[in-house]
């Protein structure tokens, strides 16, 4: 590789850490061609963009990125995949569902998600039960929602009249 052809995969991958919110490293080594073919498979379904890159490119593309990494460019050592995702705890339960069937692989060795940094394979848990946007938008619009539906009951149970609207509130 050309020290230009290294600069442009520097350059992209700068580019793809800022634009990303997600970003997983993983190491996927070990893993014979149909293992890898089914993870690719599984990650594009997920909507899950999967990529191989030197660790020594990746340092770079870190440090050139606006973004705080921590003590993220420590665990570049070994094999090293990059997963992007538009959900935080998406490629942490690929990363799970894919393990029950072979084990040991892939190995989280970090996460960046919002700005949060995790560092080794011990926080996949973490990261599974983090909620998407979605997800707690959807808790807080059932929050908000469960008063008025008691107050709408009570309207209807209480036959109209003020006396019964109060009584079914009051005893709910």
């Amino acid at each position: 590789m050309t020290r230009e052809e290294k600069l442009n995969v520097i350059e992209d991958l700068t580019a793809r850490l800022g634009d990303a919110t997600t970003i997983y490293l993983a190491d996927i080594s070990g893993l014979d061609a149909v293992t890898t073919s089914d993870l690719r498979r599984a990650c594009f379904k997920a909507d899950i963009k999967l990529a191989v890159v030197k660790n020594t490119l990746l340092a770079k593309a870190m440090a050139a990125s606006d973004k705080d990494f921590g003590e993220l460019p420590d665990v570049l050592k070994g094999s090293t995949s990059l997963m992007f995702a538009e959900t935080g705890n998406g490629p942490a339960k690929l990363i799970k569902a894919f393990r029950a069937k072979t084990k040991d692989k892939p190995l989280l060795k970090g996460a960046f998600v919002e700005e949060a940094v995790y560092i080794g394979d011990d926080q996949l848990e973490a990261l599974v039960n983090i909620k998407s946007k979605e997800e707690v938008i959807g808790d807080i619009i059932s929050i908000l929602q469960s008063p008025a539906k008691n107050v709408i009951s009570g309207l209807k149970s209480g036959g109209g009249k003020i006396a019964g609207i109060l009584k079914t509130l009051s005893e709910r």
